[in-house]
């Protein structure tokens, strides 16, 4: 299972990379992670948010489907949806095959003080254990 270290993670799978955005906004890109799509299983359908969509942290912001189950997918941070990734539409799969690359959910503007808005989540180690012990 990979767990890459230039991200955080959640303890509901979900995994959040900071990347500079238009105009000086901070965008937080979320997919879920390895260890998510692999309990999953072969993913069939993912429902995204709508543009624009306003979401709290915590707030449920879509499901993944899976041929073993449906999960929420949860935002884990506050933010407006500017991007979803449309190609999982015909291509779901994709989820499975680069969770942490082409198979990304969603990009989020998080208007926050500066700093990392992500930072009171897991980092790589963190996150590794918690599934070590799950």
């Amino acid at each position: 299972m990979t767990v890459p270290a230039d991200r955080r993670y959640t303890d509901q799978h979900e995994w959040t990379l900071v990347r500079d955005g238009d105009e000086g906004a901070t965008v937080v890109r979320v997919g879920i992670t390895d260890h998510a799509q692999d309990a999953l299983g072969d993913i069939v359908f993912v429902q995204l948010p709508d543009l624009g969509a306003e979401l709290a942290a915590g707030d449920p912001m879509g499901e993944v489907e899976s041929t073993k189950s449906v999960s929420d997918v949860y935002a884990p941070v506050a933010g407006v949806v500017v991007a979803v990734n449309d190609a999982l539409d015909a291509t779901p799969e994709t989820i499975n095959a680069d969770p942490y690359g082409a198979g990304w959910l969603v990009d989020l503007r998080v208007d926050a003080a500066p700093g990392d808005p992500t930072a009171a989540l897991l980092d790589a180690d963190a996150y590794q254990a918690l599934v070590d012990g799950s």
